[in-house]
């Protein structure tokens, strides 16, 4: 069984096989461990039952993406399975592999990706003429987290070994460089 976790939102999200939970919660980092035991329990399973982990590695919440890689690698580590890093726009585009994905960051700009332009970061002018070069453009509604399972499980056929590291676009509020007031005498 593959477990897939993703704490990249403001939410918790499962997904044991085709069964899928969203738990809204205050605290994530409180939160997660005991839902998620929940969650494998309520679906008949135990840890042991566990063959893989799929974690959402971004991008999305600094701070929710950091907590998931670490949980993911956690358990992998104590059950000696596989963790296996999923992004956002691989969930968009094995929906919709033609789309452009535009994710509104909340910071007046967005995340983007599709098979022609790699993951960056884009603003309102330069995403408007960017994704006419797909079809359609998919990124305002929440992705289908159950995708992941078939993900984690292509990466493993094909033996990918690729660390679960977090997917940022850009440094954090903490490493970004002060502005200095130029107001000030």
């Amino acid at each position: 069984m593959i477990l897939i976790i993703n704490t990249s939102g403001a939410d918790l999200e499962f997904v044991l096989n085709d069964v899928h939970k969203r738990i809204s919660v205050e605290k994530q980092s409180l939160s997660l461990a005991p839902e998620c035991e929940k969650f494998i329990t309520e679906c008949g399973a135990t840890w042991r039952d566990l063959t893989a982990i799929g974690v959402v590695v971004g991008p999305g919440s600094f701070t929710g993406i950091r907590l998931g890689i670490a949980y993911a690698k956690g358990l992998g580590l104590g059950l000696q399975i596989p963790v296996v890093p999923i992004n956002a726009f691989e969930l968009y585009l094995a929906d919709t592999p033609d789309a452009f994905v535009a994710i509104d960051s909340g910071r007046g700009d967005f995340f983007v990706a599709s098979t022609k332009t790699a993951p960056c970061t884009m603003g309102i002018d330069e995403l408007e003429t960017r994704q006419m070069e797909c079809p359609r453009t998919v990124g305002h509604k929440p992705f289908d987290l159950t995708r992941g399972v078939q993900i984690v499980r292509d990466k493993l056929a094909k033996g990918e070994k690729v660390p679960a590291v977090p997917m940022y676009l850009r440094p954090s509020y903490a490493e970004q460089p002060k502005q200095k007031n130029t107001n000030a005498e």
